[in-house]
């Protein structure tokens, strides 16, 4: 298993110390660095910008948003940063939510799978009339979504992966490998999970610090009818407290919101711990199938342990 440093996107600003953090992390050995966009950045500038200063570590994005720009649009920007970069790049691709989709780009949300497998079909068509072949990854959730994504994609960029799940993660991504013309197998697919990793003694202080993110993605990241975070956890067993987090949240509450998540819930999609125990949960991920560990740690000294400890 291999460690890639998952930046994000922007707040209310850059990412602080990202130079730093990006340094740390190719010193360290980590196989990729990624961006992301939505309402503060997009993910291709801050790629350029930081990656500029790289010179091994592949540069990613996860994910560049389908709605954001046109699929030959991406693709150019795709063949430019990987030619710059000696053939480091991953794209990574989300078809996002309604809310990003409709309410910021103002565009219809209708037939997700559709519009993705149309989106790379192109983007694969401009690459190959550079002769290039630069890996796609998809950002994917429910089993349709990822079954399509063993079909057509090299890599699933996965989000709140758990290893418990793991099984059911694998009858999704078979059911694509056993498609008519699948592009890749079990043997040579990426599976990329995000996760945090927090290496401490003080595991509340930690669970206590990622339960507001939890409360936001599972109450607030779309609407009561659809969100998909909250479809995630639903199938992961927390249903009465997605039901309880969503309803706080969507009415403002959201002190009771995120007080209402519990530990497990929190600690079940990251890793924390003792040294020793983070190394062992790190061999759990690998042995869950997880290929490469998008890690969102914010300091060098984090990120200099957890390559030690990998």
């Amino acid at each position: 298993m291999k460690l890639g440093l998952q930046l994000g996107y922007w707040g209310a600003g850059p990412i602080a110390g990202a130079p730093e953090l990006i340094r740390a992390a190719e010193e360290a050995g980590f196989d990729a660095v990624f961006t992301a966009e939505s309402w503060g950045s997009d993910a291709y500038t801050p790629l350029a910008w930081w990656g500029a200063a790289t010179s091994t570590v592949r540069l990613g994005t996860a994910v560049a948003q389908l709605s954001a720009r046109p699929a030959e649009s991406l693709a150019t920007a795709a063949l430019t940063l990987d030619r710059l970069t000696g053939g480091r790049h991953i794209i990574g691709l989300g078809v996002s939510g309604p809310q990003v989709v409709e309410g910021w780009y103002g565009q219809s949300f209708a037939r997700p799978l559709a519009r993705t497998r149309e989106y790379v079909r192109v983007v694969r068509e401009v690459l190959a009339r550079e002769g290039a072949d630069i890996p796609i990854w998809l950002g994917a959730e429910g089993p349709r979504n990822v079954a399509q994504t063993a079909e057509i994609a090299d890599g699933w960029l996965a989000i709140f992966f758990s290893p418990r799940m793991a099984p059911m993660f694998g009858e999704w991504l078979d059911e694509g490998f056993a498609r008519p013309g699948a592009r890749r197998g079990r043997d040579d697919f990426e599976i990329a999970a995000t996760a945090q990793c927090v290496v401490t003694d003080d595991v509340p202080a930690a669970l206590d610090r990622y339960r507001p993110s939890t409360a936001l993605y599972v109450g607030g990241m779309g609407t009561k009818e659809r969100n998909f975070h909250a479809d995630l956890y639903r199938r992961m067993g927390y249903g009465a407290v997605v039901d309880d987090v969503t309803r706080l949240f969507l009415s403002g509450r959201k002190a009771e919101a995120i007080a209402a998540v519990p530990d497990e819930m929190v600690r079940e999609t990251m890793l924390v711990g003792a040294a020793e125990e983070v190394r062992a949960q790190l061999a759990d991920w690998s042995s869950a199938g997880v290929t490469t560990l998008m890690v969102t740690a914010r300091d060098a000294g984090t990120i200099a342990e957890l390559g030690a400890l990998l």
